[in-house]
This record gives C-alpha cells, sequence and structure tokens, in this order.
C-alpha cells in the first residue's frame, strides 16, 4: 500500500508524523474498484498556534470529532479500495463545507450575505463553535488567518479528493465516495420508533444513483444494522459538490451511531470496539466486492 500525505503551512504538534500534513491518503497495491472510503472530519492534530488561541481545552474541541472513524476505514485497503483521511481538525477548518461558507461572526470583514443554515448555527468552513454551542475564540481572526486555513488545509483536501475521483472515473468508468461520519447518540433522540444505528444521506436521491445507496444499506443491514435514509442527515457540502450520478460520480454521506463504537462522553473505545470494527470491515468489504464486480460496476453506473 502507499501513503500520502498532504497541507501546507500548518506546523501540527505530533511528534510521531510528519509536519504541514492534514489528510492521508491511503492507496491499496491494487485498486480494485472505483471505490474511496474518506472520513474528512476524524482529524485530530492540533497545532500548538491554535491551542494557544482557542479558549475551550483538547477534551471539548475533540466534541466534535468525528473520533475512531479514520480507524474504522483503514482496513478499506485490504479490499481493493482507498481511504482519505483528515488529520486537520474539524474545529480548525470544515472538509465538509464550501471554501465560501465563512461565518461573518467568525471571520473579521466578511459582508454579511445570506448563510446556510449549518453556516448561521456557527458550522461553517472556520467553525465558530464546537459541540453543545460551545464558542472556540473569544474574538473574531482575520479574513488573511481564514485564507490561510483555506489555502493550507481545505483546499489540498478537495484537489486529492476531487483526484482520485477524476482517477476512479478513468479506470473504472465510475467513482462511488462513501463519505464515513459518526453522529452524536443524542442527534436522534427526537425521532419516532426505533433509532436507526446509521443514516445514509444521498440528497435525496441527487448525489448517488438508487441503486448505489440500496448496495449500501444491504451491506450495512447484512451486519444486523439499521439503517435510515436521509433524515436527519441527507448529506452536505460533499456529497452536493461532487456526487454527480448522471456523470458515473456516486457519493454517499454515511453516519454512525457513536456509542455502538465509543463513550462519548470519554471519547474512548468500548470494550467491544475490536469487535465493532470487525463488522465495519466486512461491511466495507462486501460493497467492495459489489461494486468492483462487472456487473456490479454496471448497476451502480446507471
Amino acid at each position: 500500500m502507499r501513503h500520502r500525505n498532504g497541507c501546507r503551512g500548518l506546523s501540527l504538534s505530533q511528534p510521531d508524523l510528519s509536519p504541514d500534513l492534514s489528510y492521508v491518503l491511503t492507496r491499496p497495491d491494487a485498486w480494485l474498484s472505483g471505490v474511496i472510503f474518506a472520513s474528512p472530519h476524524s482529524g485530530r492534530d492540533y497545532p500548538d498556534w491554535f491551542l494557544r488561541e482557542t479558549r475551550l481545552p483538547v477534551a471539548a474541541l475533540r466534541s466534535s470529532e468525528d473520533a475512531f472513524i479514520d480507524r474504522l476505514i483503514a482496513p478499506a485497503i485490504r479490499h481493493g479500495a482507498v481511504t482519505l483521511a483528515a488529520r486537520i481538525p474539524r474545529c480548525i477548518v470544515d472538509l465538509n463545507r464550501g471554501a465560501d461558507e465563512i461565518d461573518p461572526l467568525v471571520v473579521r470583514g466578511v459582508p454579511r450575505h445570506p448563510l446556510n443554515q449549518r453556516t448561521l448555527a456557527g458550522l461553517g468552513v472556520i467553525p465558530r463553535v464546537v459541540s453543545q454551542g460551545r464558542a472556540i475564540h473569544d474574538r473574531q481572526i482575520d479574513r488573511a488567518e481564514a485564507d490561510r486555513r483555506i489555502d493550507s488545509c481545505w483546499r489540498p483536501y478537495h484537489a486529492a479528493l476531487s483526484g482520485l475521483i477524476s482517477q476512479a472515473r478513468a479506470r473504472f468508468g465510475q467513482a462511488i465516495l462513501i463519505d464515513m461520519h459518526s453522529m452524536p447518540h443524542d442527534a436522534l433522540g427526537h425521532l419516532q420508533g426505533t433509532r436507526p444505528d446509521m443514516v445514509l444521506g444521498n440528497r435525496h436521491g441527487l448525489s448517488a444513483a438508487a441503486r448505489v445507496s440500496d448496495a449500501v444499506c444491504g451491506a450495512i443491514e447484512a451486519e444486523g444494522w439499521t439503517v435510515r435514509r436521509n433524515s436527519p442527515f441527507s448529506g452536505a457540502y460533499i456529497c452536493s459538490a461532487y456526487g454527480r450520478p448522471a456523470q458515473h460520480v456516486h457519493v454517499v454521506q454515511l453516519e454512525i451511531d457513536r456509542s455502538l463504537y465509543m463513550h462519548e462522553a470519554t471519547l474512548t473505545p468500548r470494550a467491544d470496539f475490536d469487535d465493532f470494527a470487525a463488522r465495519i470491515d466486512r461491511m466495507m468489504g462486501r460493497l467492495t466486492s459489489l461494486l468492483a464486480d462487472p456487473a456490479g460496476g454496471r448497476i451502480a453506473a446507471e
């Protein structure tokens, strides 16, 4: 397998990894299909400069992470899929937002143009808050700082992602991106009836063909989990920006209930984490095998 890291301009604090990196791209020895598993919110490398500026302790900052999702998708390379995982934390720059989703309450001098609901909630490309509405900073940052984060980390991640999609289409006639996330257990507390274990988002069919979404749901259900579609999460920026089923680019967002594999209060794995990870591994293997099959490929590319 081959690893590639990328990001410019940040001095990261992890001593066991090379500096100036915000994502890890891992390729299998043989890419057997156009399937990519990505985790844009699992980054946990907090630069010293950021920790000096924030008002929150690391434990609070980490509450916005999709903790351990990068670990869960790592075995996908054994099945012939590519993985792309963030290293830059979501609270510094959110890779699942548009570069223009800038909150004027966060960045000084930004016009108060019409904002979408994510930005209004403080969850733009430069977030204002982490979970439970806790403010990250006491004051606004300069536009130059916002641009530095976007240029140094957001753009390289999306250059890598768009490059993978183009390569997959050229080699396999299709690209299938499974954008992996986690959700707090209480995010589904308002739903009636039994809570699903996972939520699949495909922008109500706009970002992935129905048969691709069906294949993902089937792989999930084969492991005994329940899945709900498009409610309450139908897919965010990455789904809307890249999903083009008519052009054989399918993007599915998958949200996993965190309580299935970790203790949310302490951000630590459950005792049965390895069992859960093995089931995720089987799910990814089943899905990649299906979509790598010539018949499966034709179905997915419809």
